[in-house]
């Protein structure tokens, strides 16, 4: 789950992760109460979408009254803004942050991520402050400082100490970057967060430290110990069909290709749109409906996959342990028959009564374009697009 950069911080400085003092607000006229009550030289005034990239998209802007931080907001405030992370359908900003100025004396990057290879929590920093760290590893990796923390002990001072003497710091800097350092950490942790990236993290004229900028991802299957961090959740923020599908116990993530793909397993789901791709095609989501899933939930599974207007035709590909192949058949028997599919639909069933199924699908009289193995099914899948 992702959070807005102003909840991010509010996370954060519980944990005594120091940031510029802010407002979030929805109106350009408490945008300008907002500038009035900061009362500093500078504010900044930022949208609020899950996406990287604001700056350059336009959604930061740098205002030296309340009267242009009102004008800002108003601007801001209901458009559409187009990142490189967006697309170019945008993200609607229904929320700006307005935020003091700070005396900058250095911009650096620090993040943390959990390494799946070893299950550390890495620490990365860098001295490229501002940039995305994406662009630093392809362009400048040897500037990119990496320390993974082991589980079992923590993260330790030599740790802190190490990270900001290679980052160059030093005297009260370097003693307020270790500290910073240590909270994040302990943020990172309790909050059972999958990510932290600040960047940039910025060292000011008086050596202070802060979190400039403020990114925080959450294991969603850990939010049931974080209700407040779930209640921060912006639904408007995410993919309907994402949602829609979390109510019906099913894991979707929509993606950009034409070849819908309704699995049962991850891994099987995974191998699915590997092949498709192998095959020329491009899948249009991810869809696990589990191994339990009845005849409902794959009637289900099928609207999903059909109110994306990108879906050209369906491939259904189940190994039936746990769940049956007849009661699949049963499903998208009744869903074709409901939804009135009009795109092509492969089907291939392996597994337990995978011969009532078959049977089942073939006496439907519907159009289904059967296949055996998963070669044959995105092959077919491919084909039936192309021609």
């Amino acid at each position: 789950m992702n959070v807005h950069e102003y909840q991010a911080k509010e996370i954060l400085r519980k944990y005594g992760v120091k940031t510029p003092r802010g407002m979030v607000v929805t109106t350009a006229d408490e945008a300008l109460s907002a500038a009035k009550e900061l009362a500093t030289p500078v504010v900044v005034v930022k949208a609020q979408i899950h996406a990287g990239g604001r700056g350059k998209g336009g959604g930061v802007k740098v205002v030296k009254s309340p009267e242009e931080a009102k004008a800002v907001a108003e601007k801001l405030l209901g458009m559409q803004l187009v990142t490189h992370q967006t697309g170019p359908e945008g993200k609607k900003v229904l929320k700006v942050y307005v935020e003091e100025g700070c005396d900058i004396a250095r911009e650096l990057y620090l993040g943390m991520v959990i390494d799946r290879a070893t299950g550390f929590v890495t620490i990365m920093a860098s001295t490229e402050g501002g940039t995305e760290i994406e662009e630093v590893a392809a362009k400048t990796p040897e500037k990119i400082i990496k320390k993974a923390i082991d589980p079992a002990a923590g993260l330790m001072p030599c740790h802190g100490r190490a990270i900001s003497y290679l980052l160059g710091l030093d005297g009260d800097a370097a003693k307020n970057a270790q500290k910073f350092i240590a909270s994040l950490y302990k943020a990172f942790v309790e909050c059972d967060a999958s990510l932290a990236e600040i960047n940039p993290l910025v060292i000011t004229g008086a050596g202070e430290v802060l979190a400039l900028d403020a990114k925080m991802n959450f294991d969603s299957s850990a939010l049931y110990r974080h209700a407040d961090i779930e209640a921060m959740r912006d639904e408007s923020e995410e993919d309907p069909r994402e949602l829609e599908a979390g109510k019906f116990g099913l894991n979707y993530i929509s993606l950009d290709g034409e070849i819908g793909c309704m699995v049962n397993g991850a891994g099987l789901a995974m191998a699915t749109m590997d092949i498709i791709k192998h095959y020329g095609g491009e899948p249009a989501n991810f869809l696990d409906v589990g191994g339990g899933a009845n005849a409902e939930q794959v009637k289900n599974a099928f609207g999903l996959i059909l109110s994306d207007p990108k879906v050209k035709c369906v491939l259904v590909n189940i190994f039936g342990g746990i769940m049956r192949c007849d009661t699949i058949a049963e499903g998208i028997i009744a869903a074709a028959k409901s939804l009135e599919i009009k795109v092509p639909l492969v089907v291939r069933l392996q597994g337990t009564n995978v011969e009532l199924g078959r049977k089942m699908l073939s006496e439907s009289g519907l159009a289904i374009i059967p296949a055996e193995t998963m070669s044959e099914a995105a092959e077919r899948a491919v084909n039936a697009i192309r021609g």
